[in-house]
C-alpha cells in the first residue's frame, strides 16, 4: 500500500527528473518549455509543502496516541 507521503515523494522525484532532463538539453528552451519548467517548479514547491504537512500530522498523531 502506498502512503500519501510516498506518493507525494514519488511525484516530486518525477517532476525533478523532468526538470533535469529539460535543463540538460543542448538547445535553448523555448518560452513554452520555460513556462512548463515554471509550472513544474511551482508544483514541486506545493508538493513539498504538502509533504511537510503530512509529516507534521503524523508526528502529532503519534504524540496524541502516546498521551492517551
Amino acid at each position: 500500500m502506498t502512503t500519501p507521503a510516498i506518493a507525494i515523494r514519488d511525484e516530486i522525484r518525477e517532476l525533478i527528473d523532468e526538470q533535469i532532463a529539460r535543463f540538460g538539453q543542448p538547445a535553448p528552451l523555448t518560452s513554452s518549455e520555460l513556462e512548463d519548467c515554471h509550472c513544474r517548479a511551482e508544483r514541486i514547491r506545493l508538493l513539498g509543502d504538502e509533504l511537510d504537512r503530512v509529516g507534521r500530522m503524523g508526528i502529532l498523531e503519534r504524540e496524541f496516541r502516546r498521551a492517551s
